[in-house]
Order: structure tokens, then sequence, then C-alpha cells
């Protein structure tokens, strides 16, 4: 993969550099928020791996930058700052995930996995996901309501997907975590409701009739009431 890391704390930046090549990854650097921002959107990049607190440009602000051009590209925060507020601030910036140092490298690499991954699983090939008048293209990356189109971060995107291939049926937040997440590990106790919260005001808010619910106890369903 092709992925651009704006960092600029010099061991971290040495130790992602050395990891992720050692992964066969091709890594492009920026040291500052400017610098990154230019990268982001002057070149293709698989994965972007972006800290909070940057000179020049905040991490936040590249992240909104970035994602107003590309709808698709993950989007990893890696950042020293992990309270709650924090990390909501950063998935609502367009961030795909949100990793707090100090983190383990076999923690990351499986981030990074999972974000990937979703990128590449739908055939070219395949139909249109439906329900009443939202369209979702799985091949082309592209969501519609009503005709209007949707802009959603690759994160949001892999959750209504998943939605809408399981329409009518209760999942779980823990069927969410392992199919959508892909990973075990523990990504904060709110981290799908406030990605939920984030798909009913982009698909649901301003459309009748709405299409995601919640079962109290249960999970959510995705159906036309």
């Amino acid at each position: 993969m092709k992925i651009l890391l704006v960092e600029d704390e010099p061991k971290v930046v040495s130790f992602l550099h050395k990891g992720l090549t050692e992964q066969t990854h091709s890594v492009d650097i920026a040291t500052d928020g400017l610098t990154g921002l230019r990268l982001a959107l002057s070149s293709t990049y698989d994965l972007l791996i972006l800290d909070n607190l940057l000179p020049g440009l905040g991490g936040l602000e590249v992240c909104r930058q970035v994602r107003a051009q590309n709808s698709s590209v993950p989007i990893l925060m890696l950042t020293a700052l992990g309270e709650t507020d924090d990390k909501i601030r950063g998935l609502d910036a367009g961030a795909d995930d949100y990793l707090v140092k100090p983190f383990a490298f076999q923690e990351l690499l499986a981030r990074i996995r999972a974000l990937v991954r979703r990128r590449h699983d739908s055939p070219a090939s395949e139909i249109l996901l439906r329900l009443a008048d939202l369209t979702l293209d799985p091949s082309r990356k592209l969501v519609h309501r009503a005709g209007q189109p949707v802009q959603l971060t690759a994160r949001e995107f892999a959750l209504l997907e998943y939605l809408l291939r399981n329409q009518g049926r209760v999942v779980s937040r823990v069927d969410i975590l392992e199919q959508v997440w892909e990973t075990s590990f523990d990504t904060g106790s709110n981290v799908i409701d406030v990605y939920i919260n984030f798909l009913r005001k982009k698909v649901d808010k301003d459309f009748t009739p709405k299409l995601i619910h919640t079962l109290v106890g249960m999970g959510y369903v995705m159906r036309e009431e």
C-alpha cells in the first residue's frame, strides 16, 4: 500500500517508517500539517495516518479538508489526545479510526488491515443495494438518498453497506464491531453509537421514511417504517 504519514515527532516517524516499510508498504512523510495536506490532495494514497497536534495546520483541519476533497480514502488519527471528546472530534472531522499513543504496533497493523480491506472486497459488477429511496453502489462507492448524493467516510460507507446487506435483521454492536471494524480490539464503548449517529445525520435526518432504527438492549436494524 501507499501510505501518507503526517507526524512531527521524530521518534514516532522513525519507528513507523521502519515498521511499515518492513511490511512492504510505501510510506511518504510530512512533518507539518500544511505539507501533509498538500501531499494528500496532490497524490493518491491507500491510507492516511494523521497526528492531531501538528505545526502549521492542526490534524483535525487537515482531516476535514482532505475529507472534503476525497470521501473514500481511509484516515487513521494517531494522537496522544485520548479522551472521549477528543475521539469524537476526530471522528466528526472525518477520520475513520482513532488510535491513542502509546500503542502496540501490531494493533496499528490490525487497524490498517481493517480500514483498507473493505475497499477491495466488493466485485466490480456487484449490483446496487437498495432500501426505499436509498441506494448504495458497492463498486463505485456511491450513496444516494432521494436522488441526492450522500458523502460518507470509508468507515461510514462500510457500516451502511453492512446494515443494508442485513436489512430487516437486528445486528448487535458486537456484530458490527466484528464485521465492519474487523478486529477484536476494543475501539471504545461508544464508537458504534457515534457512527450510527453520523449515518443518521447524513442518511435519515432530512428524509422520510426513517431507515435506521435502534432496538434498546439489542442493537440496530435497517428497515422501512
